[in-house]
């Protein structure tokens, strides 16, 4: 592979999206120093060790590692770092657990304490739930139907439980508009590879970053493509397993997202590792690192700016608007295909599931009331 490695010393402009996140989990175990790894799995203490157990040992944290993704670990250790300093601001310890502080801890989270805003229910249903996963890790059991946490947790959604927010949707003249705001540099030819195959395999942002050339290129592989006459297939390992990913050649070569992705991968020399990776500060150069999935994030919310979209709403409103979820809400929006196709490009368990996305769709089409006779 012919990536040039001048200066490979220096960070690119790429590369130190990926450089803000390193301190999170260092930070959390500061925190929480008399705590126990979350990977500390190890021999009972009757069974002497070995060579060969001891390399089981190893190979059993390596599964219990991936049995989440990065982002996933890093949101967990930042619930317990807030969880464990919030517990010696009060004069108590985290461990064991006790449903009575976790109680406490819950109503001051959706009450707002101080400068802290008050969060939703859903943020703090994913903050027990870290809870419950770093006790696991440490021995111990939380028991969610606690009546101290279970009644309280009940009167935070009666009282505070709001709809679902969704980004907004980036529709087909939208990604179009997107796309022409891009240079052809070769940063411009990722970050338009990168928007077109979004959207049309509508892909999490992880899955986008995760792609491979090949199949087991690198160990942190989320997948890989292989690029036909007709278009590409990618083989995704995503949050629900396994699944094929079928993107078509598009209508002409300015907008098709396969003729995007092999300009990238030919001018950016490419033919092994990671798909999308950072660029030189000049945008003339590849390097070997694999892009952050915040990367997606940025780029989606900088073209929808340089595009003029929602032009008609203050800038930090567009902002807040879109995200990388507004890929998939585009494409399950703009299809206008049988629902069952998209679902299965979405990897959706069920139809509902799909028509969250859905942010244009006839919802009468089936008409039970007069199905009923009225």
């Amino acid at each position: 592979m012919e990536r040039s490695l001048k200066n490979s010393d220096r960070p690119t402009e790429d590369e130190k999206s990926t450089s803000s996140n390193s301190g999170v989990i260092s930070t959390a175990q500061d925190d929480e120093r008399d705590q126990e790894k979350s990977d500390d799995i190890s021999l009972p203490a009757h069974v002497p060790g070995s060579g060969s157990l001891d390399r089981l040992v190893d190979t059993a944290r390596d599964y219990a590692r991936a049995a989440a993704s990065d982002n996933t670990l890093k949101a967990y250790a930042k619930d317990w770092a807030h969880f464990a300093r919030w517990c010696r601001m009060k004069g108590a310890e985290p461990l064991p657990p006790s449903p009575e502080m976790i109680g406490l801890y819950l109503a001051d989270l959706a009450s707002g304490s101080g400068p802290s805003p008050a969060l939703s229910a859903s943020t703090i249903d994913r903050r027990l739930s870290g809870l419950g996963w770093n006790y696991a890790q440490r021995g111990f059991t939380l028991d969610r139907k606690n009546r101290h946490i279970a009644t309280v947790f009940a009167g935070i959604k009666r009282r505070h439980a709001r709809p679902p927010v969704q980004k907004e949707a980036i529709l087909a003249e939208d990604i179009l508009a997107m796309v022409a705001t891009l240079a052809f540099d070769l940063r411009g030819l990722r970050d338009r590879a990168i928007l077109l195959i979004g959207y049309a395999g509508g892909l999490r942002r992880s899955e986008i970053v995760s792609l491979d050339v090949h199949k087991d290129d690198t160990p942190d592989t989320g997948g890989w493509i292989e690029i036909f006459d007709k278009g590409a297939l990618l083989m995704l390992n995503a949050k629900t397993g396994w699944r094929e990913v079928e993107i078509g050649r598009g209508s002409k070569d300015q907008t098709c997202p396969v003729h995007a992705l092999e300009q990238w991968l030919h001018f950016a020399k490419i033919d092994f590792g990671p798909v999308f990776v950072g660029t030189s500060r000049d945008g003339k150069r590849a390097s070997e690192t694999r892009l952050n999935d915040k990367h997606v994030a940025r780029l989606i919310k900088r073209t929808v700016l340089n595009a003029g979209i929602r032009s008609d709403l203050p800038e930090k409103d567009r902002l807040a608007l879109f995200s990388g979820h507004s890929l998939r809400a585009g494409l399950a929006s703009s299809a206008e295909v049988d629902e069952r196709y998209v679902q299965k490009q979405l990897g959706h368990a069920s139809a509902e599931m799909t028509r969250r996305y859905q942010r244009r769709r006839d919802r009468f089409r089936v008409n039970l009331t007069k199905a009923a006779g009225l």
